[in-house]
């Protein structure tokens, strides 16, 4: 027996509009033809599928079967076909983002909220777990995009710079690194460095000014949260290295000193990976002029 969508269609009309006339109208077919579709499903299945003398057309048994699975199949079907359809105009997709950037949720989360209104049927997730193994994720379609200060040459994927941030000290103003013009390396000797727990290469402290200058902090602290990091130090239990954005609040706080990393100050680039060729969808687009011009205004530029 080969059951094709239009025999489903054609039993779910029949069935709600009780007649072959009125359903040959909605399926735009004529009548004949549709009478002569019937005889063929019927033939196939060996079974009459309705009975033929009530009015309205009333479904067998047989055809009630038929019906059931039609009203499960069909809405799936129909549901595919709008999907399709989103996607060849670019209104339906996936953004899956893995972040190598724990301080990168301050500015994410308003670039987000701006996207799912202008974008309601593209599927957004976070994965953070991936973020150690964000790149090869990408190349293996898991995620769609990966938000990293460390780009890599990558067959198949392309770096698109989203904004430059300066890695930024931050002490409390008991600390005696608070009369400072500025920090170097060697200031780092005696302190508590709080960071995120991240690999040291991916840590700006760390890969920009301590590494190169081998110099080792008196302990290192890992904190998960920047809002607690922001406490310890605060409480003048240690120093931190933060992106600009991050202590737009603080900065000018009593309790905070702020210093640039160097006389001359570091400066870094955010980056969005991508698949090639994702670069030109138009939900893609958008989000990565979202992604560009959020941190600018939490920066005051």
């Amino acid at each position: 027996m080969h059951i094709e969508l239009r025999h489903l269609r054609t039993i779910r009309a029949i069935h709600q509009t009780g007649g072959l006339a009125r359903a040959a109208e909605v399926l735009n077919i004529t009548q004949s033809a549709l009478s002569h579709q019937v005889k063929g499903i019927e033939d196939q299945a060996g079974v009459e599928l309705f009975v033929r003398r009530s009015k309205p057309m009333r479904l067998s048994p047989a055809g009630q079967r038929m019906l059931r699975a039609a009203e499960r199949i069909l809405p799936e079907i129909d549901a595919l076909e709008e999907e399709f359809a989103g996607l060849r105009s670019g209104r339906v997709g996936q953004l899956h983002i893995a972040i190598e950037c724990h301080a990168c949720f301050d500015w994410l989360f308003p670039v987000l909220e701006g996207f799912r209104r202008a974008w309601p049927e593209v599927d957004v997730d976070i994965r953070p777990g991936l973020a150690f193994g964000a790149l090869p994720a990408l190349m293996r379609e898991e995620v769609d995009l990966v938000i990293s200060s460390d780009p890599e040459p990558l067959p198949g994927a392309t770096f698109l710079p989203l904004f430059d941030y300066a890695p930024t000290f931050i002490a409390s103003a008991q600390n005696p690194l608070a009369a400072k013009p500025w920090v170097e390396a060697e200031d780092f000797r005696d302190q508590v460095l709080i960071a995120y727990p991240m690999d040291r290469g991916r840590l700006d402290v760390f890969s920009e000014l301590l590494i190169p200058a081998r110099v080792e902090p008196r302990a290192v602290r890992l904190v998960e949260l920047t809002a607690v990091i922001l406490m310890l130090v605060a409480s003048n239990r240690g120093v931190a290295v933060l992106p600009d954005w991050v202590l737009r609040d603080v900065r000018y706080r009593p309790d905070y000193v702020t210093k640039p990393v160097t006389r001359t100050g570091l400066t870094k680039t955010l980056y969005a990976a991508i698949r090639e060729g994702d670069a030109t969808r138009p939900w893609m687009e958008d989000f990565l002029r979202l992604a560009q011009s959020e941190p600018r205004k939490l920066q005051g530029r």
